[in-house]
C-alpha cells in the first residue's frame, strides 16, 4: 500500500511554486510527498476509501474555497493523520471578534474596537459612540478573509448598517484607524509570518501589499525585537502551525495587532509577483513544514487495519 509522509491539498494555481518548494524540502528529508489537486482528487479519495493509499501528515489549502476537497479533509479527520493547521482551530481563529476578545484578555494591544452582533441576530442596535473611534474607522466582517467586505474609510452609522446588511450573518468590528510611526522613511506597519515557532517579520505596505524583510540591523536599530514575542503569543493563542498577522507601531510607541490571524497564508514568491513573500521566507517555511511532517512520520505497517 503506498504511504505518503505528507499530503498537500491545493487548488490555487498560484500555489504551484510553494508546492514545488515543499516537495523539494520533503525529498531532502527522504519524505514521500503527495500533491492533491483537482486532477487527482477523485483517484486519491478512491485510494483512501479502498485503503490503497495512506499518509501521515496533511496540509489543507483547498477545502475552504472548494467544497470538492471537503471529503479529503473529512477523511484526514477520521484517520490517524497529523493535520497541519487543525481545521477546528483555523475556523475558530478566523473569527476576528473572538480573536479580539482573546487578545485583549491576554494583554495584547489592539486598536480601539467596537464589536457588533450579526444583523440577522439584532437588526436594530443602540447607536454606538463612533466618536470613540476617532472620526475614521475600518468596518470589518468578523470571519471573512482576503479583505472581503472590509471598508477602510468608514465615517458614519449609515455605512455601518449598510455593511451589516451586506453580510447579515457576520459579526462586525469597527476598528479605529492606526497611523503608524515612520522609521527610516517607511511606515512602521509589519506583516509577520509564523511557522512552527519561527517568526519572519516583514515591512508590509497595506496599499501595495509589498513585503520587505526586516533585517537584523533594523530589529536592533528600531527596537523591533518585541514584535517576534507578540507573534509567538498569538501562536500560543490560536495554536496554528502556519499563519500571518499584522502589527503596527503606533505614535505612542505601542505595538498594536491590527489584523489578527490570517490563514491560509498567501505564499506566492516575490520573484514572480510584486506583492509576493520574499523567496527565502517561503523556502524556509517549506523546510519547517517538511520537518513538522517528519516529526509526525509513522510506519503504517505497524498499525492495525
Amino acid at each position: 500500500m503506498p504511504h505518503y509522509d505528507l499530503c498537500l491539498a491545493w487548488n490555487w494555481e498560484y500555489d504551484c511554486d510553494f508546492v514545488r518548494l515543499l516537495e523539494e524540502a520533503s525529498r531532502k528529508l527522504d519524505l514521500t510527498f503527495l500533491s492533491v489537486c483537482a486532477e487527482n482528487l477523485e483517484s486519491t479519495l478512491a485510494g483512501l476509501s479502498g485503503r490503497e493509499i495512506s499518509f501521515s501528515a496533511f496540509l489543507d489549502r483547498a477545502s475552504d474555497s472548494d467544497p470538492r476537497f471537503q471529503a479529503l479533509a473529512d477523511k484526514a479527520c477520521q484517520e490517524y493523520i497529523y493535520r497541519i493547521n487543525l481545521r477546528e482551530l483555523a475556523a475558530w481563529s478566523a473569527d476576528k471578534a473572538t480573536m479580539h476578545l482573546e487578545f485583549i484578555s491576554r494583554g495584547l494591544d489592539t486598536p480601539y474596537t467596537i464589536l457588533l452582533p450579526p444583523y440577522d441576530d439584532q437588526a436594530s442596535l443602540p447607536p454606538p459612540d463612533l466618536t470613540l473611534l476617532g472620526g475614521r474607522f475600518a468596518i470589518k466582517p468578523g470571519s471573512l478573509g482576503g479583505g472581503e467586505g472590509v471598508l477602510l474609510e468608514g465615517v458614519s452609522l449609515e455605512q455601518v448598517q449598510n455593511a451589516r446588511q451586506q453580510y447579515p450573518k457576520e459579526k462586525y468590528l469597527l476598528q479605529a484607524q492606526v497611523i503608524p510611526q515612520e522609521l527610516g522613511g517607511r511606515r512602521a506597519w509589519f506583516r509577520l509570518l509564523v511557522c512552527d515557532g519561527a517568526v519572519y517579520p516583514c515591512w508590509w505596505d497595506p496599499g501595495s501589499h509589498a513585503y520587505a524583510r526586516v533585517t537584523a540591523d533594523e530589529r536592533f536599530r528600531y527596537s523591533l525585537r518585541s514584535m517576534n514575542e507578540i507573534a509567538r503569543r498569538i501562536a500560543r493563542i490560536c495554536r496554528l502551525d502556519l499563519f500571518s498577522t499584522e502589527i503596527a507601531l503606533a505614535q505612542n510607541g505601542n505595538f498594536l495587532v491590527v489584523d489578527y490571524v490570517n490563514d491560509p497564508v498567501d505564499l506566492r514568491l516575490q520573484s514572480t509577483t510584486a506583492d509576493g513573500v520574499p523567496d527565502a521566507i517561503v523556502e524556509n517555511i517549506s523546510r519547517r513544514l517538511a520537518r513538522l511532517a517528519q516529526r509526525h512520520r509513522r510506519d503504517p505497517s505497524n498499525e492495525n487495519t
